[in-house]
């Protein structure tokens, strides 16, 4: 049964490696983009998924948010989770992989989840992404339930300071990933934000794997110690 993993950056130049924790690192052109690419165990070979961009405007991250909701300082996130979906796992930074893709953590540890380390980290201003497998052959994986999470839902994120970023889910939408509105996924800097993507929807196999992307909105509301 499939899985999911995100993807390529497009032809030209890439991020090599993060900046200080916590801060989004583009070494490549203003508009880099990311595709997601999902890759499944299905015994035959591997099926693939596309459709998620990386954000062009990406200076947002250096504005001086507003103060009417919490704001956190970075700390990379070391646990997440989810109590109305059962979900309690670990995180672990995710870059880019040596052919442009962005790595999550491997099949035989489809249970945990990866923060891509090169956008904010949960609770800073702008949007986390964390990525997770939604099953595999062997059956449901760490984000197979994320299509059954509902507004208003509780996300905890424990970051590595010991603090507890507490976000809740503003809608979980299926996108086909060949239309993905990608200024809203990946370029909202209004606010702390978080985004869990998973893949979803028709199997179709081959080479297209899942039709859509599951994509959960969440928003900071709160933080605690851990």
């Amino acid at each position: 049964m499939p899985g999911t993993r995100p993807g390529r950056v497009a032809p030209g130049r890439h991020p090599h490696r993060a900046r200080s924790e916590g801060r989004p690192s583009w070494t490549g052109p203003l508009a880099v983009v990311l595709v997601l690419i999902g890759v499944f165990a299905t015994g035959a070979g591997l099926g693939h998924s596309a459709g998620l961009s990386w954000p062009s405007f990406l200076g947002g991250g250096s504005k001086e948010p507003p103060r009417e909701f919490p704001v956190l300082e970075p700390s990379r996130p070391i646990r997440v989770a989810i109590p109305s979906i059962e979900v309690t796992a670990p995180v672990h930074r995710v870059g880019l992989a040596d052919d442009g893709s962005i790595a999550v953590p491997a099949l035989d540890k489809h249970n945990e989840t990866g923060w891509y380390d090169r956008g904010p980290t949960p609770g800073q201003f702008g949007p986390a992404i964390i990525v997770g497998h939604a099953d595999t052959r062997t059956g449901p994986s760490v984000f197979h339930d994320l299509v059954k999470l509902r507004p208003g839902a509780k996300i905890e994120v424990t970051r590595q300071d010991r603090s507890v970023a507490i976000f809740e889910v503003n809608s979980v939408e299926h996108f086909d990933k060949a239309a993905l509105p990608d200024e809203r996924v990946y370029a909202d800097y209004s606010r702390p934000l978080l985004r869990l993507i998973t893949c979803g929807g028709e199997w179709r196999g081959g080479s297209v794997g899942y039709a859509d992307n599951i994509i959960a909105f969440a928003s900071l509301i709160d933080s605690r110690d851990a």
